[in-house]
């Protein structure tokens, strides 16, 4: 898994550096084809917004969250691409048995 975090108008810190990589080893948990990760934090007088775009084998997934805390902006976009790498997966496995219970 290739992490890259980058800030818009910020410094990205060693805390804010290891608090995102820590947080997407949640998602490399749910699905191991995981390849590249590009992270985007800025800071837009009181928004604070985390952007992230994942490559999947197969697919790409983009979320985008925002509050007034960077901390509880990454945790909103970790829980949204939480839940689009798990229904990924979902379209990955179930693709097969519906053609098998079909017939």
């Amino acid at each position: 898994m290739n992490l890259s975090v980058t800030g818009h108008h910020m410094d990205v810190t060693d805390a804010l550096r290891s608090y995102v990589s820590e947080k997407m080893e949640k998602l490399e948990r749910h699905f191991d084809r995981v390849t590249d990760i590009h992270v985007i934090l800025s800071v837009e007088k009181l928004r604070q917004q985390a952007e992230a775009t994942i490559d999947l084998a197969g697919a790409k997934v983009h979320a985008e969250a925002e509050s007034s805390d960077m901390y509880a902006a990454i945790d909103g976009l970790i829980d949204k691409l939480d839940r689009q790498v798990l229904k990924h997966k979902e379209k990955l496995r179930d693709h097969h048995k519906r053609e098998k219970f079909a017939t």
